[in-house]
């Protein structure tokens, strides 16, 4: 079983994600200055990490290295925040342009472990493709951050260590990312599962519940001693009916939430520690 802060709680903020429109989702930030304005708000409000997918001047999803490296600058000098770059991009980036990322110098990447059916798409993170950013990461000293879609994604993490020792910073750190149409379901059910087939080296592990199944994945996650990813990238609304107007909110909920557990929120620095990013 990994070890966890039981008093202490890391909340991740995913405030763009790569499938919701500009369009439909005005509030979404999508511009590097309302991403900056964002991530102010949501560190005011109790995040420690920021995880950043960025947008093109059209609004779409995009992996323009200077466009990323413009980014993790400007969140840095804005910013307190632990930067993590996605390194899925959206579901039609190839891979070569995934693996580039990390050429933008983030403190943290995501790192999907498995490819997994995504709505009516499919993601797709063969298991070459997986060793060679994973190798990349370390080389480049920028902390994984393992996403587990589904259960067959948390054996592959045990091979991955197994394969090639661990992570730069010696934490290893993964999120569920559960209720993906075509990946695990969003319940306490499918959490316990995942939480205990995870590996002994795992020192963290947060979990994210998309749509329908934030609140209930929060909870759960919450009861067992996990951390939070929350965000406009995998929520859009508070309630039936009523739409998310900032990132914020969602950071303001998870951080009452936690309190509610007697869990308060980590700082960045503390996040830092956590992680083993490097400072």
């Amino acid at each position: 079983m990994p070890t966890t802060s039981p008093d202490q709680i890391l909340i991740a903020v995913a405030p763009t994600g790569a499938e919701t429109t500009k369009q439909d989702c005005p509030q979404l930030p999508t511009t590097l200055e309302e991403l900056v304005q964002t991530a102010q708000e949501c560190e005011a409000a109790g995040a420690a990490m920021i995880h950043v997918h960025i947008r093109d001047a059209d609004h779409h999803p995009t992996l323009d290295q200077s466009r990323l490296r413009d980014t993790v600058q400007a969140l840095r000098e804005g910013t307190g925040l632990v930067v993590q770059l996605s390194t899925g991009g959206s579901v039609h980036d190839p891979l070569e342009s995934r693996l580039k990322v990390l050429d933008a110098e983030p403190d943290s990447c995501s790192l999907t472990m498995g490819t997994t059916n995504f709505g009516d798409d499919v993601f797709s993170n063969p298991w070459p493709f997986v060793c060679e950013l994973y190798q990349l990461s370390q080389e480049r000293q920028v902390v994984p951050e393992f996403e587990l879609f589904d259960l067959g994604h948390v054996h592959a993490l045990r091979r991955l260590i197994d394969k090639f020792g661990l992570p730069y910073g010696g934490k290893v750190h993964c999120d569920f990312v559960m209720g993906v149409p075509g990946g695990m379901p969003g319940t306490a059910p499918a959490l316990v599962a995942g939480v205990a087939l995870l590996p002994g080296e795992v020192t963290s592990w947060s979990a994210t519940g998309i749509g329908r199944s934030t609140l209930p994945v929060m909870l759960a996650a919450l009861s067992m001693g996990g951390h939070l990813r929350v965000g406009m990238e995998d929520v859009l609304t508070l309630a039936k009916g009523v739409p998310v107007e900032r990132n914020a909110q969602l950071v303001e909920r998870a951080v009452a939430a936690g309190r509610v557990a007697q869990r308060r929120a980590m700082t960045p620095d503390e996040a830092r520690t956590l992680l083993g990013v490097r400072p």
